[in-house]
C-alpha cells in the first residue's frame, strides 16, 4: 500500500509514480484514469508491454486508489488477466463507468500476435477485436471478457485496416448514454494488386442507450484526419448541449469537431491553433466539469435582488469590481455551463513538458488559455478525471482534477504519474498572455504571470471548501481567483 499526500509546490504539483519501467525491459504505456465519486475511488489503468515498443504489448494492468481528505492510498499493482483474448494482445484501455446501474466497463482492443499496426495500414488487413471486461464492485472482480466485433462492427470492418479505442476514459451522458471514444483507419484505395492499401484515418464514437447491453458506432468525423480522441459533453447556459470532440492529428495541432445529436453524426473538425502537435502528434486528454458559478451579493442590492448570471472573460476584464457588472434574471431554461480541461506536451518539436490548458468556450477553437506545465521533461499520454472535493458545512464543493500521464527523466516512457491540482491551482498558474500554438517553447513556462482579474472572485467559496487539502489555499488572498468565472 502506498500513499500519497498533496504537497503545495510553486510551479508543479506534487506526483506518485504508479508504474515505473522494470530493469528486465517491461515498460507502462497508455494510462486511462476513472474517478468513481460514490466509493471515492481513482482506478488507473495502462498496458503492460514486453518492451515500449507497440507490438510488444501484452496484458492490461491497474491500480487502485482510495481518495482520503487529504491523501490517496494506492493498493499494489494487479494484472486484469480477464482482459484478454488468447493469441492476442490487449492494448488501448477505455473504461466508462454507468452511474445509473454502478457497472463499470473497461473496453479495449485485441490485437493477433505480434502484428503492428503499420503492417495493417499497409496490407489492409485488419487483426484487431473490440472487447470489454466488466464489473459491479468498483474494479474488485471482473466478468469474462466479451468481444463485440462481429455484433457491433459486422461487415464494416472490411472497410477499415485497422481501429482503436479511445485510449482514457469513456463518458456517460445525462440521457444515459454511454460513450466510448474511437477511430479506424478506412481503405481507400488497394494497389498492386491489393498489396499495397492507403487509408485515411476518421474518430467516431461505440454508443449504448441501454446501459450496455447492446452497442452501435456512429458516423465518422469526416475530415480533417484524426485518430486518438476523447469526448466532452458541453452545456451551454442557453440550456443547449453538443458533444465535442478533442483528437490526435499529424497537422501540427489538434482538431476538434461537434456532434449535435450526441455522436451520431459529426461535423467538419477544425484546427485548433493554440493546442499544438508534435511530430506525428501524441495523445491528449480533455474532461469536462460544471463551471463553478456561485451566487453573489452586489453591494448595492438587497439580498431578495440577488440573480445569477453567465460573465464572459472579456466581460469581465473590463469591470474592475462587481457593483457595476449587470444584473440579469436566471432564463428558466439555465444550464451550468461546461469548461473543459485539457492535458498534452506542450512542445511542437518533441513530446515534452506536459501541460494544462483550460477552456470556457470550448466550441470556440481560439478559447484555450494556458498552458500550465505541470512537468518539465519528456512526458507523452496522460488521461485527466474530474474530482469534486469534499465541501466544509455551508460552503460550495471546491473543483479539482487527477492527471495520470506518461514521463521520466530520460524518456517519457519510463514512468505512469499521478497528481492532482484544483481548479484554483490551474487559473493561478495559467499565463497571463494567450500563448498562441506556434510560440516559442520558452514562453510555454511563463506560468507564475497571472492576470490581476484572475483574482477576483469566488475566493469564499474556494477557500471554505478546499483549505483543509491544500494548505497553500488558506495563506492566500482573498482576492485570488478567477478570471473566468463570475455570477452576480
Amino acid at each position: 500500500i502506498e500513499s500519497h499526500r498533496f504537497k503545495s509546490s510553486p510551479y508543479f504539483p506534487a506526483r506518485t509514480v504508479l508504474f515505473h519501467k522494470e530493469p528486465n525491459g517491461v515498460t507502462y504505456r497508455v494510462p486511462a484514469l476513472l474517478y468513481l465519486s460514490r466509493s471515492r475511488t481513482f482506478l488507473a489503468f495502462c498496458e503492460e508491454r514486453l518492451s515500449p515498443s507497440d507490438s510488444q504489448a501484452h496484458l492490461l494492468v491497474m491500480r487502485k486508489g482510495t481518495f482520503y481528505r487529504n491523501y490517496v492510498e494506492w493498493e499494489n499493482m494487479r494484472v486484469l488477466g480477464a482482459a484478454f483474448l488468447p493469441g492476442h494482445r490487449s492494448m488501448n484501455p477505455c473504461p466508462v463507468y454507468d452511474e445509473f446501474t454502478g457497472t463499470l466497463f473497461l473496453f479495449f482492443i485485441a490485437v493477433f500476435g505480434h502484428t503492428s499496426e503499420s503492417h495493417q495500414l499497409v496490407t489492409g488487413k485488419n487483426v484487431t477485436r473490440l472487447c470489454f471486461i466488466c464489473s459491479t464492485d468498483d474494479g474488485h472482480t471482473w466478468s469474462p471478457v466479451t468481444d463485440l466485433t462481429k455484433r457491433v462492427i459486422g461487415e464494416t470492418i472490411k472497410e477499415w485496416a485497422t481501429f482503436a479505442l479511445g485510449p482514457g476514459h469513456g463518458i456517460q451522458l445525462k440521457s444515459g448514454r454511454l460513450l466510448i471514444p474511437a477511430y479506424a483507419y478506412h481503405i481507400d484505395c488497394t494497389e498492386c494488386f491489393g498489396q499495397l492499401c492507403q487509408t485515411t484515418p476518421h474518430a467516431f464514437c461505440f454508443h449504448s442507450d441501454n446501459h450496455g447491453q447492446t452497442w452501435r458506432f456512429g458516423e465518422a468525423v469526416p475530415g480533417p484526419e484524426t485518430v486518438e480522441c476523447q469526448m466532452v459533453s458541453v452545456d451551454k447556459e442557453d440550456g443547449t448541449n453538443v458533444l465535442y470532440c478533442n483528437a490526435r492529428s499529424r497537422l501540427g495541432y489538434r482538431v476538434q469537431a461537434l456532434s449535435l445529436d450526441d455522436g451520431a453524426v459529426f461535423q467538419e473538425g477544425q484546427l485548433v491553433q493554440r493546442l499544438v502537435e508534435p511530430r506525428n502528434g501524441c495523445h491528449g486528454s480533455v474532461v469536462g466539469f460544471p463551471a463553478p458559478l456561485h451566487s453573489c451579493q452586489s453591494h448595492n442590492q438587497q439580498p431578495k435582488n440577488r440573480c445569477r448570471h453567465w460573465i464572459s472573460p472579456l466581460t469581465l476584464s473590463n469591470h474592475t469590481n462587481t457593483d457595476v457588472l449587470p444584473n440579469h434574471a436566471v432564463p428558466p431554461d439555465f444550464l451550468t455551463p461546461t469548461w473543459v480541461v485539457y492535458s498534452h506536451p506542450t512542445w511542437a518539436a518533441a513530446r515534452r513538458d506536459m501541460g494544462v490548458f483550460l477552456s470556457l468556450f470550448p466550441r470556440d477553437p481560439d478559447s484555450w488559455r494556458g498552458p500550465w506545465v505541470i512537468y518539465q521533461g519528456p512526458s507523452a499520454y496522460s488521461d485527466l478525471a474530474y474530482v469534486e472535493l469534499p465541501a466544509a458545512p455551508g460552503a460550495l464543493p471546491a473543483v479539482a482534477f487527477a492527471c495520470l500521464f506518461e514521463c521520466g527523466p530520460r524518456t517519457a516512457y519510463d514512468e505512469i504519474c499521478f497528481c492532482v491540482f484544483t481548479l484554483y491551482e490551474l487559473i493561478d498558474n495559467l499565463p497571463r498572455t494567450v500563448q498562441q500554438g506556434n510560440s516559442n517553447c520558452e514562453s510555454k513556462r511563463q506560468q507564475t504571470e497571472v492576470s490581476e482579474t484572475s483574482r477576483r472572485c469566488c475566493s469564499s467559496s474556494h477557500n471554505a471548501s478546499s483549505a483543509p487539502l491544500f494548505n497553500r489555499a488558506k495563506k492566500r488572498k482573498k482576492r485570488k481567483l478567477i478570471e473566468m468565472c463570475s455570477v452576480c
